[in-house]
């Protein structure tokens, strides 16, 4: 065997197959949110009762919250960054950080994810 097929197998495989791996582990948790009607039915109580109760709203409406069932994001639009965004917040803004800080934790966050994905616009 020469020594470059050696190198290779040794060093570069490992490597090519980890990234494959991270792209995998890239499927948000609120995927599996989005297919279950009850998950989506408490994501959409605890977003009323937290997020539209304070800022934003179910409709788009003339308010200083952004409306988050556009295609319009200011903070990130993947389902990682909105958690982001939610649990430590935005500076110099109203959007406070909630921690995890609800019932049943950063499940409880995912499926709020889950509810304004599976009632946003299709965005391209």
């Amino acid at each position: 065997m020469r020594l470059s097929s050696v190198l290779f197998i040794s060093m570069v495989l490992p490597i090519i197959l980890t990234k494959c791996g991270e792209a995998k582990d890239s499927v948000s948790r609120a995927d599996a949110y989005m297919t279950d009607p009850e998950a989506v039915k408490r994501g959409r109580l605890l977003f009323v009762g937290t997020c539209a109760g304070y800022c934003h709203k179910l409709t788009p409406e003339r308010v200083d919250a952004l409306y988050l069932f556009d295609c319009d994001w200011k903070h990130g639009s993947s389902d990682q960054e909105i958690f982001n965004t939610v649990t430590i917040g935005v500076p110099n803004t109203r959007m406070l950080g909630f921690g995890t800080n609800f019932p049943e934790g950063e499940n409880d966050l995912w499926k709020i994810i889950a509810f304004i994905r599976t009632n946003s616009a299709q965005c391209s």
